[in-house]
């Protein structure tokens, strides 16, 4: 039995599955094609796409699950994604023109406005 058009076959396997990705390959690739980026859409793109969507993700999920840690919290919230994000020197690149709603700032207090140490004096004997 042929298998139709949107049918699902005998050993019917996801893009995903074969590529071993967890996001959704054929979606990226709908989207790829649907975004009018190129006349043409290799299958290999939206592979690639979905893989590195999903390191991405794995990435600052990680460093925001760390900062959750610090800060003796069980969820990560938007502050969380904030400070991991800011903190990663590639990632604070890669997002430099984001806001993250509720992320707030780094606490960063600049030199100028901190007391001054007082020094003291050496005896001369």
């Amino acid at each position: 039995m042929a298998k139709g058009k949107g049918g699902k076959g005998k050993n019917s396997r996801t893009k995903s599955s074969r590529a071993g990705l967890t996001f959704p390959v054929g979606r990226i690739v709908r989207y790829l094609r649907k975004g009018g980026y190129s006349k043409r859409v290799s299958p290999g793109a939206g592979i690639f796409a979905a893989a590195i969507l999903e390191y991405l993700c794995a990435e600052v999920v990680e460093l925001a699950g760390n900062a959750c840690r610090d800060n003796k919290r069980k969820t990560i919230n938007p502050r969380h994604l904030m400070l991991a994000v800011r903190n990663d020197e590639e990632l604070s690149k890669l997002f430099h023109k984001v806001v993250i709603p509720g992320g707030g700032v780094l606490p960063n207090v600049h030199a100028v406005l901190l007391p001054k140490n007082k020094k003291k004096k050496k005896k001369v004997l």
